[in-house]
């Protein structure tokens, strides 16, 4: 596999199968697909945190540590036996000109970019051979990323609300059933509950071409900010209402 550049790439590879040699780095070595699953979240996470920071040199550095990780991955299963990191590469540069025709291929008519998305989930069906189109999001992504992806890959078949409204009338009606499964006391039903109106929130977010992710992390942001300016006036046994002043204090 050749390419471009100064070799880094194959002196990234180098480095990592010298780490995973039998004389190598023993923590390395040791390493399995599993055991390495939480570094690369917590990588992904890192970039986007870069990216939402609008910060050039950490990202840079973080995208670094993320690919170490697919270098990792694929060190590990070559070691087993099963592919190199050249395969990936393959792969993944297949994939990418498969599914592109319009770029690489015949296929000019794909102009729009809802031509293109149809056109991916389509391929995708069909060279995976899966059942649905949402067959292919993640169980292990966070639940309101995969709630997010879930309506994505379905609103690719024509299943998506056609008014705001609509979406208002559903987000009414789940809190309805909310307030209703509170008086029950049941903690499942009122579980299955909040996740119906949580479900339909990530909709009218969706809708809006919001990421409720981003929603809710500057929510959180906010918190922490006024949450501080509050804690330093907490006592034990403060009355709830003198707490809510202290909080609408904190927004002012």
């Amino acid at each position: 596999m050749k390419f471009h550049g100064n070799g880094n790439f194959d002196k990234l590879v180098g480095i990592m199968k010298r780490l995973r040699a039998s004389d190598g780095c023993p923590w390395d070595k040791k390493q399995t697909h599993k055991s390495i699953t939480p570094y690369l979240l917590e990588e992904a996470y890192e970039v986007i945190e870069a990216i939402n920071n609008n910060d050039p040199e950490n990202l840079k550095e973080e995208l670094g540590d993320l690919l170490l990780q697919v270098v990792f991955h694929a060190q590990i299963a070559s070691d087993n036996g099963k592919f190199k990191v050249d395969d990936v590469v393959e792969a993944i540069n297949r994939k990418l000109i498969t599914r592109h025709p319009h770029v690489f291929g015949d296929k000019k008519g794909l102009t729009k970019d809802w031509h293109v998305r149809d056109f991916w989930e389509k391929q995708k069906k069909e060279s995976k051979k899966r059942d649905s189109v949402i067959d292919g999001v993640p169980k292990a992504l966070p639940a309101l990323l995969r709630s997010r992806r879930l309506q994505s890959k379905a609103q690719s078949t024509g299943f998506k609300w056609k008014k705001q409204g609509s979406i208002m009338k559903k987000v009414e009606e789940e809190l309805g059933e909310v307030k209703a499964a509170l008086k029950s006391k049941n903690r499942k039903h009122i579980s299955e509950e909040l996740g119906d109106l949580m479900f339909a929130l990530v909709t009218l977010a969706y809708y809006n071409k919001i990421n409720p992710e981003d929603s809710l992390q500057s929510a959180n942001d906010k918190f922490i900010k006024r949450f501080k300016k509050v804690e330093k006036h907490l006592a034990p046994g403060m009355p709830e209402q003198a707490m809510i002043r202290l909080w609408k204090a904190a927004k002012k």
